[in-house]
């Protein structure tokens, strides 16, 4: 309906779209709607799965998440399951790193891991969303402790090679001075009576109060050095006791260092809906999931087992398997039922006999480029010298971040960091090194952010998630275009054979993704063999 009343609303909007630019929830919104991210996850409990036909089998193939969670509803279902996994582990990319640990990549490049007791790096998922209730959920059921992850940490650093002289600057500080500069605009816009009429007086004067808040502007809606700043952006000189107690306050940076900076680009990260609080972690690391559903899963897993043909008729699936041990050896795996959980990336290299139309989905999803870095180092230095607890600092060096463990917090000893967590062109760099190459340029580019890098550095691992044998890439990079004509057919049952993992979701990347997928698909599945075959 149009009319005055409209107009007023639409303008209101606007101005609050334009505060809320500064405070990044605008750009937020728009960034998750275009990649497809800020749904929540529809996980509502596990399916109610009953009367399973006399003797029903289910043949998954794939050890991750999504197969684990597959096995683990169906055999409760009352099937028959078998699953075939080509790690020698549970989890798949739910996958932790500790000392005495080897992985070998394509290629053939081998690493030894030689973190210490109790140290871990995580190459795949490092954190969870309080919102992915699935993965939580399974946590609860096996036994998984969690803890909180920390995203936003106000001491970590924004770092830009060409802003400050290269000097990192506290996350706090760019956020104080970006918000305090815009709100002195809006102040001044507001004061002089420029802002579009239909926006009350009333309204004005609740806005620069707001403003004075926000920003932490001083009586005259000014950002500058006082007491306001300071609580803020931190003190030159911190308050303390006794005679030295006085604070000393720090000077704003000036709105056009700021923006010059890019640095502010980083500060909406924390109000992505995946990443704003509480995120969790497993206690141990991220692999604890995994290995939590090999156990409750234990003589239905058979490991070490490379797929190389899946094959259906009217009456079920075969797959051949070899037994990567023993290297020419072949195996047969036969069930009413397949669950594939495959990455497409491999999936696309096996012969399948499906419908064209699920044969062209395989095809038509490539598989993002990462590099993830764990450094082990010989102190935490980030905790004891930078007053660093976990969170993560963002840089534009081809690390693009560092993030601090969120564990074990003013503990003695050795710690380790995600020394770089790479992406795009970087990440296509950084595959062609060997690891150890990229370890040594993890911390050459992070001691331009930490100094104490080089000499308290001790040792390192480096996954280049193209080069896993497993994956051949981290995850599926839909793009609209594939997802809107090729997403339907790839999470059909064809006739016996049903895929899932996070490829078959609306979440990919995420942990939550596989589960949702495997959760809909047994559904599926269950309603096929109740009604008596592949209907």
């Amino acid at each position: 309906m149009q009319g005055e009343g409209s107009e007023f609303s639409m303008t209101r909007r606007d101005l609050l779209r334009m505060i809320g630019v500064g405070a990044g929830s605008a750009a937020m919104y728009q960034a998750m709607s275009s990649l497809g991210f800020a749904a929540e996850s529809p996980y509502q409990g596990t399916p109610k799965l009953q009367g399973a036909p006399r003797g029903a089998s289910v043949l998954i193939l794939g050890a991750g998440l999504a197969g684990m969670v597959a096995a683990y509803e169906m055999r409760q279902a009352g099937y028959k399951v078998q699953v075939l996994e080509y790690n020698h582990r549970p989890g798949g990319r739910n996958w932790t790193l500790r000392g005495g640990d080897t992985y070998t990549e394509l290629g053939g490049a081998t690493q030894h891991c030689q973190f210490d007791r109790g140290l871990y790096f995580n190459p795949g998922p490092w954190r969870i969303p309080y919102h992915h209730r699935g993965v939580l959920d399974y946590c609860k059921k096996l036994g998984v402790a969690i803890e909180p992850f920390v995203q936003i940490n106000h001491n970590a650093y924004l770092h830009s090679t060409n802003a400050f002289g290269g000097k990192p600057q506290r996350y706090r500080t760019i956020n104080a001075d970006y918000r305090g500069n815009v709100a002195e605009l809006l102040a001044k816009v507001t004061q002089q009576g420029k802002l579009d009429a239909p926006v009350s007086k009333d309204d004005q004067a609740l806005l620069l109060d707001s403003l004075r808040q926000w920003g932490a502007l001083d009586k005259n809606y000014a950002y500058v050095a006082g007491p306001n700043a300071s609580n803020r952006r931190g003190y030159d000189k911190p308050p303390g006791g006794g005679l030295s107690a006085r604070p000393v306050d720090s000077q704003p940076l000036q709105l056009h260092d700021v923006l010059n900076s890019h640095l502010w680009s980083n500060l909406t990260e924390g109000d992505n809906y995946e990443f704003q609080t509480t995120l969790f972690q497993p206690i141990g690391g991220m692999g604890r999931i995994g290995d939590a559903f090999g156990h409750a899963l234990d003589g239905l897993i058979h490991y070490n087992a490379k797929v190389t043909s899946i094959q259906q008729d009217e009456h079920g699936v075969t797959a051949i398997y070899e037994d990567t041990r023993h290297p020419g050896s072949v195996q047969k795996a036969r069930a009413d039922w397949c669950i594939c959980t495959i990455p497409l990336s491999i999936l696309s290299q096996i012969p399948m006999n499906v419908s064209a139309a699920m044969a062209d989905a395989i095809g038509a999803v490539p598989y993002a480029a990462t590099v993830k870095v764990g450094l082990q180092f010989k102190r935490r230095f980030w905790e004891e010298d930078d007053d660093i607890y976990g969170g993560v600092t963002a840089t534009d060096l081809p690390i693009n971040n560092i993030s601090y463990p969120s564990n074990d917090f003013n503990k003695r000893g050795k710690g380790v960091l995600l020394g770089g967590y790479l992406w795009g062109l970087n990440a296509y760099e950084f595959t062609a090194m060997a690891p150890d190459e990229r370890v040594r340029r993890a911390v050459e580019y992070g001691s331009q952010i930490h100094p104490q890098y080089k000499a308290e550095f001790d040792n390192g691992v480096a996954v280049a998630w193209h080069r896993a044998p497993f994956t051949m890439g981290c995850f599926a990079a839909w793009s609209d275009e594939a997802r809107a004509k090729h997403y339907d057919n790839l999470c059909q049952i064809d006739g016996r054979i049903a895929l899932a993992g996070e490829h078959a979701s609306y979440l990919p990347a995420w942990q939550e993704g596989a589960v949702t997928s495997a959760l809909d698909v047994i559904g599926r599945i269950h309603q096929r063999a109740m009604a008596g075959g592949a209907a």
